[in-house]
């Protein structure tokens, strides 16, 4: 009795190992793929150094040009700035606060929006994919490809 009761435990025991084996989670750990999502919305997340871009993405205006969504934080305490931002290859017009964590974020667009960037004769269509480039005081530029979305829904009121 007791050897079919240890072959019964055995067998259990394979069929868990077998299980938690086949779903990947165990081998890659706390870094599995599956646990690393993070992105939850439309905007894209980037990171240069100690500074990290949340929710990055442009809305279209009537007049062809877009204007950029998106939170760029510092986490370090040594100051830094944006200095320049291209979509596409055009230079944004840009109105930026400085980046330090001590000021705060520089939030484009928004209720709480200390910063602007506006890209003229962009010409992109909601669902466009844009290539960004953000270049910084002393952190190296940071690339990002962002959404394109139409001046609609929750974004009725970003921009001109």
């Amino acid at each position: 009795m007791l050897k079919k009761n240890l072959k019964s435990a055995i067998s259990a025991l394979f069929g868990a190992l077998l299980i938690v084996g086949l779903a990947g989670c165990s081998a890659s750990g706390p870094n599995a793929e599956t646990r690393n999502i993070r992105q939850v919305t439309d905007g894209v997340e980037g990171t240069s150094g100690a500074i990290k871009a949340l929710n990055v993405l442009l809305v279209t205006q009537e007049d062809g040009s877009a204007v950029l969504v998106g939170t760029f934080v510092n986490t370090s305490e040594d100051r830094d700035a944006i200095t320049a931002i291209t979509a596409n290859g055009i230079v944004g017009e840009i109105s930026v606060s400085t980046l330090d964590q001590y000021s705060g974020p520089a939030i484009f667009a928004g209720d709480s929006a200390n910063s602007t960037a506006k890209f003229p004769g962009l010409n992109a269509k909601p669902s466009d994919l844009v290539e960004l480039e953000i270049s910084f005081g002393t952190a190296a530029p940071m690339k990002l490809t962002a959404l394109v979305r139409a001046k609609a829904e929750e974004y009725a009121s970003v921009g001109n």
